[in-house]
């Protein structure tokens, strides 16, 4: 099952890599025109790329796109002026940082929620988590963080509106960094949450239907020790698999909210290089987003393995 996972991740990435060169390639404009300006002379833009290689033939960049991939390379970045590798490093803590606390969170809740809905499916308290369900998925990300900063930030002033830490302090502490990243992963766990636990809940319906949880409870075992060391575990499956998927989605909404929240972070730097179009530092974010799905994919893999023993052998 591992060695046909890994060659599908290969071929996924292989794709992945070429659809990325030639889309970002294939936007108007160009970041000649984001370094010298909009009024530059096209003679200036034309010297300009010759300079950075932008001038050489597409198949020809894409050739020299893989060779420094597989150096390990990825290349220079045309606006910041330092090497794309050591901006990813120094953007990626601060995502990662709020990916955590977002899976986090929103495992935690879509477990307690879920459980809830499950118990109680097709009962008045599962109507109401599930009319939460949807505001909360229809909610767009930008949105909910907007009325987070005006309502907790601002009116009540209980959390900073925005940053990683207080410019004021020269060396912000733990607790600093703690309280900046509560607002943007309330922001996106929420959000999260809406999705992930109506199909935990879903699930958790799906199992308590079956034989052997009728069997476990004729046999006296409680309702509550039934979920506990029976439902929860099975149920636990397509919740292992969609967090595996949910990367792109979890990082396209940290865009926006690093974006409102000014955020500095791999969603934040791949804005602004799209606005200014730095290929090298689109491609190398977009392909590290990619990576990171494909290996998500692949532990998704491994865990319904160990907690379905059956999976291992498909």
């Amino acid at each position: 099952m591992i060695l046909s996972r890994l060659a599908a991740s290969a071929l996924t990435l292989v794709l992945l890599v070429t659809i990325v060169f030639f889309m970002v390639h294939a936007t108007p404009g160009g970041p000649a025109y984001s370094i010298l300006g909009q009024k530059a002379t096209p003679e200036a833009v034309r010297q300009l790329n010759v300079r950075l290689g932008l001038s050489a033939p597409l198949w020809k960049q894409y050739l020299v796109w893989w060779a420094h991939l597989l150096e390990g390379r990825l290349g220079y970045s045309y606006l910041l002026n330092r090497p794309v590798a050591r901006l990813i490093a120094a953007y990626a803590a601060n995502t990662l940082a709020l990916y955590l606390g977002t899976i986090t969170l929103s495992v935690l809740l879509s477990i307690a929620i879920g459980l809830v809905q499950g118990a109680f499916w097709g009962q008045w308290p599962a109507r109401l988590i599930g009319a939460a369900q949807l505001v909360l998925y229809a909610m767009p990300v930008f949105f909910a963080g907007t009325i987070l900063i005006l309502y907790v930030a601002v009116k009540w002033r209980w959390l900073p509106a925005g940053g990683i830490a207080d410019i004021r302090h020269a060396a912000p502490g733990v607790a600093d960094y703690a309280r900046h990243l509560i607002l943007p992963v309330v922001t996106v766990g929420l959000l999260g949450t809406a999705g992930l636990s109506r199909y935990f809940g879903a699930a958790v319906h799906e199992e308590l239907g079956k034989d052997y949880v009728r069997t476990a409870l004729a046999k006296g075992l409680g309702f509550g020790a039934v979920l506990r060391r029976h439902v929860l575990r099975n149920a636990l499956r397509p919740l292992v698999t969609i967090l595996g998927l949910s990367f792109p989605y979890i990082f396209a909404g940290s865009v926006l909210v690093e974006t409102v929240f000014d955020y500095p972070g791999l969603g934040f730097l791949l804005w602004r290089s799209a606005l200014s179009q730095d290929y090298p530092v689109i491609s190398a974010i977009v392909l590290l987003i990619g990576v990171l799905t494909v290996i998500g994919n692949l532990l998704a893999d491994l865990v319904n393995g160990w907690l379905d023993p059956r999976e291992r052998f498909e």
